[in-house]
């Protein structure tokens, strides 16, 4: 019994260094690129043209961000077959886990509410405008 249970704790080590890998390049994207992108996204523009730019560079960004979000996901997906096991020697193995999904988590929150938010203030640019145009007519109509 305790040898296959080294047995599966080994084959866990190695999964787990797999899982690794890809938690490593996601991280690393994370730190390294889509932090920094979504720190661009906090100041939008002031008129309608340039705000439509930034939430096209936006979606581009949103689509390679979002694949990062599910590869690390499907990630950590794999790696709940963790929970059943009671090993002492896995425990530094689960803590990295958590790190690396406490991570994952605050940046795909982040996207999110950064969608929502730039795709919020486009439907008010618009409104605005609409608004503005509106008005701009009504003033026109009253001087004939």
């Amino acid at each position: 019994m305790l040898s296959n249970k080294r047995i599966q704790e080994l084959e866990l080590v190695m999964e787990f260094e797999k899982v690794e890998e890809c938690f490593k390049e996601v991280s690393s994207w994370i730190e390294n690129v889509g932090r920094k992108r979504l720190k661009e996204t906090v100041n939008l523009d002031d008129s309608l043209e340039m705000l439509l730019q930034a939430q096209k560079k936006f979606k581009e960004f949103d689509l390679v961000a979002s694949e990062y979000c599910k590869r690390g996901q499907e990630a950590l997906k794999k790696m709940n077959q963790w929970e059943d096991f009671s090993f002492v020697d896995v425990h530094s193995y689960r803590v990295k886990l958590q790190t690396y999904g406490d991570q994952l988590e605050e940046f795909c929150t982040q996207l999110d509410e950064t969608r929502h938010r730039v795709c919020e203030t486009v439907r008010l640019y618009e409104f605005f405008d609409k608004v503005r145009q509106g008005i701009c007519c009504t003033e026109k109509g009253v001087k004939s």
